[in-house]
């Protein structure tokens, strides 16, 4: 039980198993001689459990392990608060889908225990940010490890906008917006818009229309290191906005020019040995489960 020393506990309180799931959790490690530290909105909701707290955007700089208790949208959340810090994350399942939550919450012990003792794998997910320019003039900002997504807001207009790779103009497109995903975001609002699958080792992004204008229109998949950049139309007569895998909403205007880069660092995933991305791609998806010889 070597491993991770003080390790940080996240979760959404949005159902009413999440709690008792990080109860036990905390009973846990607690057995196993770590130190707990409880995220601060967290700890409100545990009284009379004595352990340290911190803020959720310092939890990265006072602990060795983060775990997240909850669904793929507490892990990203939690993903972009402490995305500057070096530290390992994982998830306890207690969501629907769960693709980047890979714990059981009926098997704490028996599938924590392995990795406290160091038999686990880790991989490293790079993420994305944007930047919105309003007259060369910072206008808002947002990181995100699924998707960046330039979408109508609550108008139910569509968009005009002009999108540039490498400084190289690719299309003047009319639609309800464009994805752009990572491929850790592959399997989410982008794949749901007709974008490919694409495994997470790969460093590359794609680009996804939503519902665009003109059917010729297709996914486009880069380089992830290509600068993107995205001209809001000056015709347009709505304000766009820009969300950040899906929490984080950031409006822009006609005119505005919203540049996309690889973030410098990334999230560090840890998984059980057995972890298998096909097997989870067979599992989440239903896809089928035989196969002939």
């Amino acid at each position: 039980m070597g491993h991770f020393k003080r390790v940080g506990v996240i979760a959404r309180l949005d159902k009413p198993q999440v709690l008792d799931t990080v109860k036990k959790l905390l009973e846990y490690l607690q057995q196993i001689g770590k130190e707990a530290v409880l995220e601060e909105d967290l700890s409100s909701m545990l009284p009379g459990i004595k352990v340290d707290t911190a803020p959720l955007k310092q939890l990265g700089n006072q602990c060795d392990l983060a775990m997240v208790v909850g669904g793929d949208g507490s892990f990203l959340g939690a993903a972009r608060a402490i995305c500057n810090y070096d530290i390992p994350v994982l998830g306890i399942n207690r969501g629907t889908l769960g693709f980047l939550t890979d714990i059981s919450p009926h098997a704490l012990a028996e599938e924590l225990d392995p990795i406290f003792n160091g038999d686990f794998f880790e991989e490293k997910r790079f993420m994305i940010e944007a930047k919105i320019k309003r007259q060369n003039r910072p206008s808002g900002d947002g990181v995100a490890l699924n998707d960046l997504v330039l979408h109508p807001g609550k108008s139910a207009r569509m968009i005009r906008f002009d999108l540039f790779i490498d400084d190289q103009f690719v299309m003047n497109q009319k639609s309800d917006g464009l994805i752009v995903a990572t491929p850790t975001g592959s399997t989410a609002y982008a794949l749901s818009a007709g974008g490919p699958i694409m495994l997470p080792k790969l460093d590359a992004l794609v680009l996804v229309p939503m519902h665009p204008h003109t059917l010729s229109n297709r996914p486009i998949v880069i380089d992830s290191n290509a600068r993107i950049r995205i001209v809001v139309c000056e015709s347009n007569l709505t304000y766009p906005s820009v969300s950040c895998d899906g929490q984080l909403h950031i409006t822009a205007a006609p005119g505005d020019e919203i540049h996309i880069n690889r973030k410098a660092g990334g999230i560090r995933l840890i998984h059980p040995k057995s972890h298998d991305f096909y097997d989870v791609c067979r599992n989440k998806l239903g896809w089928q489960t035989g196969y002939s010889s």
